[in-house]
């Protein structure tokens, strides 16, 4: 199973800290990356070329759609996962249409990023 780069990116910080608290347990993970805003999320990207990105929708400067079309433009392999509290149908479509693999409620789906990730992991080795 490929070990994979994860990139949180997110300006929550007890949301990030529980997250890689759950992350940690997931075996496939080499390093858990984290950005607070639109451009330290773009620098990371850049060197760090992530496998996963947990993506919130609010972000200081330009928001998370913004950041998703970036990396649908340039990171094609990358996979999006939108963890966000703007758990509604207007941006679940949106981000869909613009390469998210998975829209989840931040407050009610939390739990299930490590089984994702996972899964992932998985796909991503049988494709190889």
């Amino acid at each position: 199973m490929k070990e994979q780069v994860i990139l949180i990116v997110d300006d929550n910080m007890n949301f990030v800290d529980r997250m890689i608290g759950l992350l940690e347990e997931v075996n496939n993970i080499r390093c858990i990356n984290v950005a607070s805003d639109y451009d330290e999320a773009r620098r990371l990207l850049a060197q760090e070329d992530p496998d996963v990105v947990l993506l919130d929708i609010n972000l200081p400067g330009k928001n998370g759609i913004d950041l998703l079309k970036l990396i649908k433009q340039n990171k094609n392999e990358c996979e999006v996962i939108m963890i966000t509290n703007h758990f509604d149908d207007y941006y679940r479509q949106q981000c869909h249409e613009l390469g998210a693999k998975y829209f989840l409620d931040k407050s009610h789906d939390f739990s299930l990023v490590p089984g994702i990730i996972s899964q992932l992991g998985v796909s991503k080795k049988e494709s190889i």
